[in-house]
């Protein structure tokens, strides 16, 4: 076993501990939105979506605040973050909250 992975194997934020599990698992919410990004926009739930953007801005915080710092988390709430706002802002295009390119008539 290289001196590096024993390192990281055994640090405050390795695989043996929840700094590591926590975030792997948190990845599963950044992989069901973007497999959510090929269904129709009125499959979304508008407050589901925004559940999801309040959660994972709050969870970005306190994974900076963390000591250790956990970069992992970090990365992942602000991936999932992209994600469901991509996705709020389908939902409310939708519902006709926001204008689409395409119906803006040129004056």
């Amino acid at each position: 076993m290289t001196s590096a992975f024993r390192a990281f194997l055994n640090s405050p934020v390795g695989p043996k501990t929840t700094h590591f599990w926590g975030p792997v698992a948190n990845w599963g919410f950044v992989v069901a939105g973007l497999v959510d990004m090929q269904k129709p926009p009125e499959m979304v739930s508008g407050n589901m979506t925004a559940a999801m953007c309040v959660y994972s801005a709050l969870f970005m915080r306190f994974a900076w605040m963390v000591q250790p710092r956990n970069y992992l988390l970090l990365a992942c709430h602000a991936s999932n973050e992209s994600v469901q706002l991509y996705q709020f802002s389908r939902w409310a295009r939708h519902q006709g909250y926001l204008e689409k390119k395409e119906d803006k008539v040129p004056s």
